[in-house]
């Protein structure tokens, strides 16, 4: 299980499996605080609760612990003693799933799939094959993460930049294979993530991409 702290520089990826839309993602070490950036920028981003299913960091759980419970206060007794310290209590419609990987030798040994909350979850939704595959188009993609190049990122900020302009290009611009439709005229298209899932209602171009005016967008 991978349950061990890393100061090496990660990139978090949040993904909507439906749609392949990455909504959030974060640039830094693998450490619980950059686990709670984000979840926490995840869920304002989302107006649904739908199933999280993560590897098996243990970091995750303690993310959505702290944007979806909510800290329950226990009425004095007043009786001797100290009172009841406030407890972190879940959500009841949060639904969270982790796939396990086992490991030995460099060898994958055993996978085990685990609910940690929620009930009436599906084995088949449990799956990471998805952002797997996001993160392996995102090291092909990208010189920039590739180790042992000229092209390698060496500022954490640089390279938080330069993943937002690639995400925001992947979700808007770039048509993906398993996203087909059909126009008027019967012909196949490649939706982009943003399309799939009714963000705007085409493809941008790379100039619609770069001119549009983010200054008007409201951030409150």
């Amino acid at each position: 299980m991978e349950a061990y702290e890393d100061d090496g520089t990660w990139i978090w990826v949040s993904l909507a499996s439906e749609s392949r839309l990455v909504i959030a993602h974060a640039v830094g070490e693998r450490k619980q605080y950059m686990a709670d950036k984000v979840v926490e920028t995840t869920k304002k981003r989302i107006a649904s609760m739908p199933l999280f299913v993560s590897d098996g960091l243990k970091f995750y759980t303690k993310a959505l612990l702290k944007s979806y419970g909510k800290w329950v206060a226990f009425p004095r007794t007043k009786k001797r003693g100290r009172p009841r310290i406030p407890k972190l209590i879940i959500d009841t419609d949060l639904r969270y799933a982790q796939v396990v990987k086992f490991k030995a030798c460099g060898a994958l040994r055993k996978v085990k799939k685990k609910v940690v909350f929620g009930k009436d979850v599906d084995p088949k939704e449990i799956s990471t094959s998805l952002v797997e595959r996001q993160n392996l188009t995102l090291r092909q993609d990208n010189n920039r993460i590739s180790r042992k190049t000229i092209g390698f990122s060496k500022k954490i900020t640089e390279l938080d930049r330069q993943m937002t302009l690639y995400f925001a290009h992947f979700n808007f611009c770039r048509g993906h294979g398993s996203l087909i439709s059909y126009d008027r005229f019967g012909r196949k298209r490649k939706n982009s993530p943003a399309k799939e899932c009714g963000l705007t209602d085409h493809n941008w171009s790379l100039r619609e991409l770069l001119t549009y005016p983010y200054h008007r967008i409201s951030t409150g």
